[in-house]
């Protein structure tokens, strides 16, 4: 589990929601607040990570990259994973999104589910009022939920966009889960949303 970067996504509060439940399923968590632990994870099935920005070095996203491409899982939510050191593209390419704007802030939206994967299963829909994320995203992405764009004052033209909310990836032979809500821990207590990152970390696990 690695956490850092920019505070107000509380990377810290926000990553102690999630260490009992992965224990309850027979993880051993490791908590890293640096970025040198992606030079070696021989032996680590996942990585859980919630950063913010930040900045990351051509060898630290080379030792993830590498580690994901021969199994390793990487899940996160929110900025933590796709608001992740804006300047790296080879850290994009394998996250499959990248986080563009939140129109409006704080929003009222609702998130759809349009899979019948077992991560999202009995799950059709929920509403949020917090950040909906405006992203671009890979082609290759298997997405299992989408959110939909009002019209925005200063952005008329986003009006009717669907942009992918849920998403999961193959990266060679490692899978990478991405659930863009998250914002605060209020977030995090949705039900729906505590569900299916839940279910997420689990999948992306080898």
């Amino acid at each position: 589990m690695t956490r850092g970067g920019w505070e107000g996504h509380l990377p810290v509060e926000a990553t102690e929601l999630f260490i009992p439940f992965l224990r309850e399923n027979d993880f051993e968590v490791e908590v890293s607040d640096d970025l040198d632990s992606y030079l070696d994870l021989d032996g680590t099935d996942l990585v859980l990570q919630c950063i913010s920005m930040g900045e990351i070095t051509a060898e630290q996203v080379k030792g993830l990259e590498a580690a994901v491409r021969s199994g390793t899982g990487l899940a996160g939510w929110h900025g933590g994973i796709v608001d992740s050191f804006r300047g790296d593209t080879d850290y994009s390419f394998m996250t499959g999104g990248q986080f563009i704007s939140h129109p409006g802030g704080f929003v009222d939206h609702r998130i759809e589910v349009v899979s019948d994967d077992p991560i999202v299963e009995g799950i059709t829909h929920f509403d949020l009022h917090t950040e909906q994320y405006y992203v671009h995203a890979d082609p290759t992405n298997n997405v299992l939920a989408t959110t939909t764009f009002r019209g925005h004052p200063d952005f008329p033209w986003i009006a009717g966009a669907t942009m992918p909310a849920v998403w999961t990836r193959g990266w060679g032979e490692g899978r990478v889960f991405v659930c863009t809500p998250g914002h605060s821990l209020a977030d995090l207590d949705v039900p729906e949303v505590r569900t299916i990152i839940e279910r997420g970390l689990l999948w992306a696990s080898k």
